[in-house]
């Protein structure tokens, strides 16, 4: 059945242009209006309809007021729900699109705003990517609705085309329009699993080495020559010889500098993929980085900022 009914709605789409102008591409915010609204009765409304083409046949052919009174009043009641329906989604706006970021292969999180102008609380359901999302919208306001999208590359992956649909009240008419918005998620690219770190010039030779601050390292032996303000009395008291307090401060880290030229004999996404990772190595370690690329470079700097940056710089690389 969901396949026959997919076939219909295809063939629906290049019959009618009404239809087929929805796949085009459209700036937010988007309000839905009657011209982009369709409405179908449901499997219920149809066999509703069929049920009252019954009452309708038995009132006229044994001239029971009552019961044609019954079928008329039924029927209003029908045709009030197909209004209602309609109304449901009349006059709301779809926007406050927000993103998250992701790497290739991952999930990226989306939000969407969805508002409303009536006075009456309601409910409505967002088809994405073949998921149904229920939003249920207070009177007046608006409400986000939060969904995932499966990544597979890097770059820009457009947003896909949604339905926002509903069935109230009755169930027996189904309203929907179409959403494309034209907006796209940035996908990071996908570090590599494991490799070599970047190639760090060599300094001084005590570089790496601790030196002389005052952080505690560790407690020793005395040793003749060490100051008396090094000495631990305290804990001399308690070991019955003098202890004298190592102090050091850490070495600073080696500022990486990452070159796209450096990396001979990867090819392009290998390169990226390398990239990604000493950018993602030097963030998690605090370092700072520089980043150069064959259309641009990013001098040292560290950071949330600084990261983003780079890393839609390696995304956007052709």
């Amino acid at each position: 059945m969901p396949d026959a009914v997919q076939r219909l709605t295809a063939w629906a789409e290049r019959r009618l242009p009404s239809l087929t102008r929805m796949r085009q591409r459209e700036p937010m915010p988007i309000v839905l209006h009657r011209r982009r609204i369709y409405i179908v009765p449901t499997g219920f409304g149809l066999g509703f309809t069929v049920l009252l083409a019954v009452m309708l046949i038995g009132a006229l052919n044994y001239a029971n007021n009552a019961a044609l009174l019954l079928t008329c009043l039924v029927g209003s009641v029908s045709a009030g729900s197909m209004l209602v329906a309609f109304r449901v989604l009349n006059g709301i706006t779809v926007g406050g699109l927000r993103m998250g970021t992701a790497r290739a292969g991952e999930n990226v999180r989306v939000f969407l705003d969805i508002g409303a102008s009536q006075r009456e609380r309601m409910a409505v359901r967002l088809d994405v990517e073949g998921r149904e999302h229920v939003v249920v919208v207070p009177a007046g306001g608006a409400a986000t609705v939060e969904f995932d999208l499966p990544t597979e590359f890097r770059g820009w992956l457009p947003l896909p085309r949604m339905r926002l649909h509903s069935r109230w009240p009755l169930g027996m008419f189904r309203v929907w329009s179409w959403l494309n918005p034209d907006r796209a998620v940035l996908v990071y690219p996908r570090p590599e699993g494991m490799g070599p770190t970047p190639f760090e010039p060599q300094g001084d030779a005590d570089r790496g080495r601790p030196r002389p601050g005052d952080e505690l390292a560790s407690l020793r032996e005395y040793r003749a020559g060490d100051p008396r303000r090094l000495i631990a009395w305290k804990l001399s008291a308690r070991h019955h010889s003098l202890l004298v307090k190592d102090l050091e401060q850490p070495a600073p880290q080696e500022d990486w500098r990452l070159d796209w030229d450096s990396m001979h004999g990867l090819d392009d996404e290998s390169r990226i993929a390398r990239l990604a990772r000493w950018v993602d190595e030097a963030r998690e370690s605090g370092r700072r980085w520089s980043l150069r690329l064959p259309d641009g470079y990013f001098d040292v700097a560290q950071g949330d900022e600084h990261y983003h940056r780079c890393m839609t710089a390696l995304a956007l690389r052709p």
